[in-house]
Parts: C-alpha cells; sequence; structure tokens
C-alpha cells in the first residue's frame, strides 16, 4: 500500500535488513530520501554500498523489513531507474559508436535488424546534446576519454527518461578537469531535469556542491541524514576509522580532510594546503540545485 511518504520519497527503507551467503550486509536501514535530491552513499570497503544499489533495483532480495523505490517494490519501478554500474564500460563491446551505446538504453542488448523509430533517434540526439556528446557521437567509446565514455554511460542510463539515477564510482579514474566537469553534468541533471541522484564515491569533496544529503554505513546499518547534520567531524572519524576534521575556507566552502596539526592560534601549520583546497573545491554557484548546500562526506 503506498502511503504519502512514498510519494514523496525517491526510496524509502522500512527496517530493511540484507543477507548475501548467509552473512548480514546490512540491517536495521529506516529512512525517506526525498524526490529531487542528491544523495551520495558513503562508508569503508566492504559495509555494502553497492549492495544498497543493488536492493533498490531488486536485484538482492530484504531478509527483513522492505525498500520501496519511487512509490513502489524494489525491482517493480527498474523502467524509471537509470543505474551505472563501476564496470560499465567492461561490459560493452568497445568498438560500438557513443550513439550506438546510447540506442541501447532504449533497445536492450538486441543487436543487428530492429526498427528505430523516429522517437526514438531523436530522444538519443537530445541526450547526447545535453551529456556534450554530440560531435563526438560517432566515435567508437575506445576512441573516446575517460571522461567522455563515463559521459556516454550517463546518457545511456538517461535515455529512457528515468526519475532516478543511480551512480557507482562514477568520479572513478577521472582526472581532476574531468571530474568537475561530470559533477556539472550531474548538477544540470538535478536542478534541469528534477532528478533524483544518488551516488557511490570515494572521493566527495568534488561533490559537496551539489550534495543535499547522505546515506552512510554505520556499525552495520545504513542512515540517512542530510549533509548539514553528516559534515560533523566525530561522526566522520567514527565512520571511516580514521580522525577526519571538516574544513571551512574564508569563502564559505567546506570539505573534509585527514586530520592536521594546529598551530596554538587554531591556524593550520600547512597553510599552504588549506589553500590549494580550498581553490581546488571552490565553486561556480550557478551549477547548483534549487536548494544547494556545501558540504562533503567521505567515501564509498
Amino acid at each position: 500500500m503506498t502511503t504519502s511518504q512514498d510519494a514523496t520519497a525517491s526510496v524509502v527503507l522500512r527496517d530493511a535488513e540484507v543477507r548475501r551467503g548467509g552473512r548480514v550486509i546490512w540491517s536495521r536501514g529506516n529512512f525517506a530520501i526525498p524526490l529531487g535530491t542528491v544523495t551520495a552513499v558513503v562508508g569503508t570497503n566492504g559495509t555494502g554500498k553497492t549492495t544498497l544499489l543493488d536492493a533498490e533495483l531488486g536485484l538482492v532480495p530484504t531478509s527483513r523489513g522492505s525498500i520501496t523505490v519511487l512509490g513502489r517494490p524494489a525491482g517493480q519501478s527498474n523502467a524509471e531507474i537509470g543505474y551505472v554500474p563501476q564496470s560499465y564500460i567492461s561490459g560493452l563491446d568497445s568498438n560500438i559508436t557513443a550513439r550506438q551505446s546510447v540506442l541501447l538504453g532504449l533497445t536492450g542488448t538486441k543487436f543487428g535488424l530492429h526498427r528505430v523509430t523516429k522517437e526514438e533517434k531523436d530522444r538519443v540526439a537530445q541526450v547526447l546534446r545535453f551529456v556534450g556528446l554530440e560531435h563526438k557521437e560517432d566515435y567508437r567509446l575506445n576512441e573516446l576519454s575517460g571522461g567522455l565514455r563515463q559521459r556516454a554511460a550517463i546518457a545511456q542510463a538517461l535515455v529512457g527518461e528515468p526519475r532516478l539515477l543511480l551512480l557507482d564510482e562514477p568520479l572513478a579514474n577521472l582526472d581532476i578537469a574531468s571530474q568537475r566537469s561530470m559533477v556539472e553534468l550531474l548538477a544540470r541533471l538535478n536542478r534541469e531535469w528534477h532528478m533524483s541522484i544518488q551516488i557511490v564515491s570515494h572521493d566527495l569533496n568534488m561533490l559537496l556542491p551539489i550534495l543535499t544529503g547522505a546515506i552512510y554505513l554505520l556499525d552495520g546499518h545504513p542512515h540517512y541524514s542530510p549533509m548539514s547534520s553528516v559534515l560533523d567531524s566525530d561522526l566522520l572519524t567514527h565512520l571511516y576509522g580514521t580522525r577526519v576534521e571538516v574544513v571551512t575556507t574564508p569563502q564559505g566552502d567546506m570539505f573534509v580532510t585527514p586530520n592536521r596539526r594546529l598551530e596554538p592560534e587554531g591556524r593550520s601549520q600547512d597553510t599552504h594546503d588549506v589553500h590549494e583546497a580550498a581553490v581546488f573545491h571552490s565553486h561556480d554557484h550557478s551549477h547548483q540545485p534549487d536548494q544547494p548546500r556545501r558540504q562533503e562526506e567521505p567515501q564509498r
């Protein structure tokens, strides 16, 4: 039965527990993620971040409780979900073109002779333009840089007009410029297409300008909070098992960093490093979603 909470949330967990191989991966998941938000999925390795995405897709059943996605039980709304796994490229023929890879988002894995409608061609062209690949559409995937291949992956996920986008490590193995460009693309998706987005990422400092909340897997349980609550040095230290500090620059930007020794006056011993981090994480406010928050949270 659909509740009012389900109708206003992208994902709802109610006492959810997931097991694999007879082992509890995580349990007691109780939260709701509002529609139209950008959410990080964070935690140390092996805590079950990718398993959470699989559970939302219905690929892994809950052993207890329930998961509701876009108002339906997990697995029943997959036509409205775009998913880019970390291993996206390895599962595709790298000789196909960017346009062909995006078209697969509509036709599945059907190669060979099949009719493609004008509407489908137009949709593919629209998505390629949105992700900035309109001039690279006939390039083979193996001819594209890592950043452009990731754009092709996201375009394939978007071509079916999803309401929820799930991304597993979308910034992995990208250089800084490509990471920044990818974050700007995700901000536009959230702002212009009102897309709900969940992102698993090891390094979330680059994502801070667009994050509104985070799912953090702590002590065997998934929790969800707005970024204003997650950006707490004690919480992050507990989460990662090492001392972590939340730093605010004079410009008001925030980022997370391993603990640094401080001088008596409270200033960092290595002010050059702080300055570099501030420059690295500064952002253009025009790229932020409708209700932006400058915040952060660590890794996958």
